[in-house]
């Protein structure tokens, strides 16, 4: 039987992939105590990066929402990994980090970076509100055109 948040996913009509391999040498999440870390996910789909290039030149600001809606989709994976599959086990999204490849003269990265906070909130409800910070950047791993991590509170 779905848990609450599997269930949750499925209304909104979403499907986790499977947990992305590290691309280099770190790994996906780190557990202390009740914390996890999940490292930067990129905008991957079918395991293919699916968004690539900078805001701003090549990317519109709708684009780049999918891009981190798509990252977090990917947080969600390895969370699910790190919480022994259960995703009815967070408690808090704590906080998530953007990283947003921009051209330079683009400001609008807390647009762009609505596409997870907004996801989570869907998502996870009251518990997934969290505290953020988004970074324009020159440039990310392949190309992404984004990179979200994040800071989860389990029970």
């Amino acid at each position: 039987m779905a848990g609450r948040i599997e269930a949750r996913l499925a209304e909104l009509g979403l499907t986790l992939p499977p947990a992305a391999k590290p691309i280099a040498t770190y790994v996906p999440f780190a557990v202390t105590g009740k914390l996890v870390v999940v490292s930067g996910q990129l905008p991957l789909k079918d395991g293919v990066l699916a968004v690539t290039g900078k805001l701003g030149e090549t990317v519109s600001v709708d684009q780049g929402q999918e891009s981190t809606r798509l990252c977090f989709l990917n947080v969600l994976a390895q969370l699910r990994e790190a919480a022994g599959g259960d995703l009815d086990r967070v408690k808090q999204v704590l906080r998530l980090g953007g990283f947003i490849a921009s051209a330079p003269g683009f400001t609008q990265q807390a647009l762009v970076m609505n596409g997870a906070s907004d996801l989570s909130v869907a998502v996870f409800g009251e518990a997934g509100r969290h505290a953020r910070t988004t970074i324009g950047v020159p440039v990310l791993p392949a190309d992404a055109a984004t990179e979200v991590e994040a800071l989860v509170e389990l029970y």
